[in-house]
């Protein structure tokens, strides 16, 4: 089970990554839209990560090797969820500096992701291939 949440993780976070880094500007009308719909708009954004971090959480704990990125990132994306559902002007401040003309602040996050996606398809292809 392991594997397979970190082969999803994988091939969300290179898809979810390019487009942060080719469609960073989509990106920020899509938190500028989210914004606009007040605490609701922050809620939307708290499920997105409250879905895949407890997926990750509930079937990944690994604490060890390359693996262990995507558990502390499942934490870490449960941790968001909580604090958006907990205190949603938090998660309203935090996309009120979303603008139009700042929308390459998405680039970089875009490639960690990428980054990340590549660190787990390695791992996995050094286990399927029996070298670790």
């Amino acid at each position: 089970m392991e594997q397979a949440i970190e082969l999803f993780a994988a091939i969300n976070f290179l898809v979810i990554g390019l487009s942060h880094v080719f469609q960073h500007r989509a990106w920020a009308e899509f938190f500028i839209l989210l914004h606009r719909q007040g605490r609701p708009g922050a809620f939307a954004n708290g499920f997105l990560s409250l879905i895949t971090g407890t997926l990750i959480v509930a079937f990944h704990n690994v604490w060890t090797g390359i693996p262990v990125i995507l558990t502390v990132l499942g934490w870490t994306f449960v941790l968001k969820a909580g604090l958006i559902f907990l205190v949603p002007n938090l998660g309203l401040r935090s996309m009120a500096r979303v603008r139009p003309d700042n929308s390459r602040m998405f680039v970089i996050p875009g490639v960690m992701l990428v980054l990340v996606a590549f660190a787990l398809g390695f791992s996995l292809w050094r286990r399927w291939i029996g070298v670790a």
